[in-house]
């Protein structure tokens, strides 16, 4: 399916036409008719999916043909984390470039001018807010945010903000909303916390399954079977001879992070960690700086494995065993994004080995998989598999719009190309 094919109002297909978006990945096929229809929704998609716009884009659809009060908050997103929030916050600022709406992240973090910021949107009104639980309630304890104009409510990752304790926050925001709203739900699992918070917070939802992605067939998958005093040394191994551009590496505890980042750097690899220890503002310019080329190696806990979007990651290393296939999945599709290629290297111990026999069931279908090797006195032994789920989706088309000159308005009016600057 074809963005143009479906009605969306002609600003944010005039966005999507300027940021080269073409295609629907099943998510948005999926979602984004009922959104428009009003209904609330509760979808089961994962990071990577094109979830974020599955939302974003009915909802400034929704916001411009509704009847709503332009002083008052009319849509709440909230995520888990404050990088998920930052990357929402920037995904609006793209598909809402030609739509009147304004927007603000209310997010953690030491800055005096971001909390002043936040203030002024809650307390003027801003048409969206993206906010982490913990933060908006923050401001809600000091302020009198006016919540009675909230016409729509979505929650991303829904489960890791359940994962992080966040159930009780959200349902005291919800307390404060309106009844008469719309209520999106997107969550990487359907746990039975989440089927409880969706019957207390939704209305006859509708539910869209989308099958629990296998990593695409682009990435290349391989796991090394080594004894935990050699992760050091295999990692060196893995990182000589290759351009170190962009790698990053998972670890499951964030002392692991700093240790294995020090002994990088020592080592003369310019790596910088990333775990929650660090400051808003230092793990921005960490990110930024990796974004940017200016940073080799990426040592970081699953603070980065979900909702952060580097495009041209050639490599992800697992230095742990991810304890949940979703984190697994996750993690590596950090690289093989945007159309490009990848490769993820797993490092399983023996204290491992039962995690990782979950994430082969996982990835081979419920199939068990051959035993490959065996740990025996440091020995290590490298298993290339294709553990491939079906075709990689993607709503981007580099070659052009050939169907733009065809799309059709929410009225169904016909769309003329746009020029050619």
């Amino acid at each position: 399916m074809y963005f143009d094919e479906l009605a969306l109002s002609d600003e944010v297909l005039d966005a999507l036409w300027d940021m080269h978006f073409d295609e629907c990945t099943p998510v948005q096929a999926e979602t984004i008719p009922v959104i428009l229809e009003g209904r609330d929704v509760i979808s089961c998609a994962q990071t990577g999916t094109g979830k974020t716009a599955a939302y974003i884009l009915p909802l400034l659809t929704n916001l411009a043909y509704d009847d709503h009060d332009p002083d008052k908050l009319n849509a709440i997103i909230m995520a888990p984390t404050r990088e998920l929030a930052q990357q929402i916050d920037q995904q609006m600022e793209g598909f809402g470039y030609y739509v009147p709406f304004s927007s603000v992240a209310i997010y953690g973090g030491k800055d005096n001018g971001a909390w002043g910021t936040q203030v002024t949107g809650l307390q003027k009104g801003a048409d969206i807010v993206i906010a982490t639980p913990g933060r908006l309630l923050s401001q809600m304890n000091i302020y009198n945010v006016d919540f009675s104009g909230v016409k729509y409510f979505i929650l991303d990752e829904a489960d890791r903000m359940l994962d992080m304790g966040f159930y009780d926050d959200i349902m005291t925001i919800v307390r404060q909303l309106p009844k008469d709203r719309q209520t999106i739900m997107f969550s990487a699992t359907m746990p039975p916390k989440i089927r409880q918070m969706a019957k207390a917070i939704m209305h006859d939802p509708v539910e869209v399954q989308i099958a629990v992605s296998r990593p695409p067939e682009s990435i290349k998958q391989m796991h090394e079977l080594v004894n935990e005093a050699d992760k050091p040394g295999k990692v060196l191994e893995m990182l000589a001879g290759r351009s170190l551009k962009k790698v990053i590496i998972f670890a499951g505890k964030k002392q692991r992070v700093k240790d294995l980042t020090r002994t990088l750097r020592m080592l003369k690899i310019d790596a910088r960690a990333m775990h929650s220890d660090l400051e808003q503002s230092e793990r921005d310019q960490v990110m930024l700086d990796f974004r940017n080329g200016k940073v080799d190696v990426l040592v970081a806990t699953d603070v980065v494995s979900r909702g952060i979007d580097v495009t041209d990651v050639p490599l992800v290393i697992n230095y742990d065993v991810p304890h949940a296939p979703e984190d697994y999945v996750h993690r590596i599709g950090r690289t093989a994004r945007a159309e490009n290629s990848g490769e993820a290297m797993t490092l399983v111990s023996p204290d491992d080995v039962h995690y990782w026999s979950r994430i082969e069931r996982f990835l081979a279908n419920g199939q068990k998989p051959k035993a490959n090797s065996s740990i025996n006195g440091g020995s290590s032994t490298r298993s290339d598999k294709d553990y491939s789920g079906g075709s990689r989706h993607s709503s981007r088309n580099r070659g052009g719009h050939p169907r733009r000159s065809q799309g059709r308005g929410r009225g169904g009016h016909q769309r003329a190309p746009k020029p050619q600057s």
